[in-house]
């Protein structure tokens, strides 16, 4: 596996409103991070989905893994699915992700971006299944993203957040419904990431 480079910088830029976000830099110690992304990159039933944008069917520019309680529907569906049972490295983050967000998560979306052509577009997890105000507890490992986030109405008012090795974003409150984020494309060189989302579909 190729040799992670993680950058040290402050992991959040100035004025970001505290009210939809919480970021913890430190969650999950530097070693014990790489083991389990290691393990996670290596099993994982990776997928790469099909959606389709501008009347045109494309991949996504990432892999995705999607693991929940067995009764849990497919929340970008709407429909019962089959997801993939939890692991135990997945339980164990899931605990202590809970205790943190105090909350409690049913699913959890795995993200694996290979190099820096990986990306999410801007977009919001607003999803009926989600609920109105949905807790999202994402957990990074790998290489340093920049987490971009944006008002709806105004794209003026923007923040950036360095989603560091072994650290843990909650999303809260309005960000859904007035806020948009995406991880962009970039040029610069840069090794695998893993993104763990936790979620609770209704």
């Amino acid at each position: 596996m190729e040799q992670l480079s993680f950058f040290k910088e402050a992991g959040q830029s100035r004025g970001i409103p505290e009210s939809v976000l919480a970021y913890y830099p430190d969650f999950i110690n530097e070693q014990e991070g790489t083991a389990v992304m290691e393990k996670l990159i290596r099993e994982s039933p990776w997928t790469q989905k099909v959606v389709r944008m501008y009347e045109k069917e494309v991949l996504t520019p990432r892999l995705s893994a999607w693991y929940a309680d067995p009764t849990t529907y497919d929340y970008t569906s709407l429909r019962k699915a089959t997801p993939n049972c939890w692991t135990t490295e997945l339980l164990a983050i899931k605990n202590s992700v809970e205790q943190a967000a105090d909350t409690s998560f049913n699913s959890v979306l795995l993200n694996y971006y290979r190099d820096g052509n990986d990306s999410v577009a801007w977009h919001s997890d607003n999803e009926k299944a989600l609920g109105t105000h949905p807790i999202i507890a994402s957990v990074t490992f790998g290489q340093v993203r920049c987490f971009d986030i944006r008002k709806k109405i105004d794209h003026v008012e923007k923040y950036s957040i360095r989603l560091e090795h072994g650290s843990l974003l909650i999303m809260k409150g309005d960000l859904q419904a007035n806020w948009e984020h995406r991880i962009a494309k970039t040029n610069r060189p840069m090794s695998a990431r893993l993104n763990l989302t936790f979620r609770t579909v209704i």
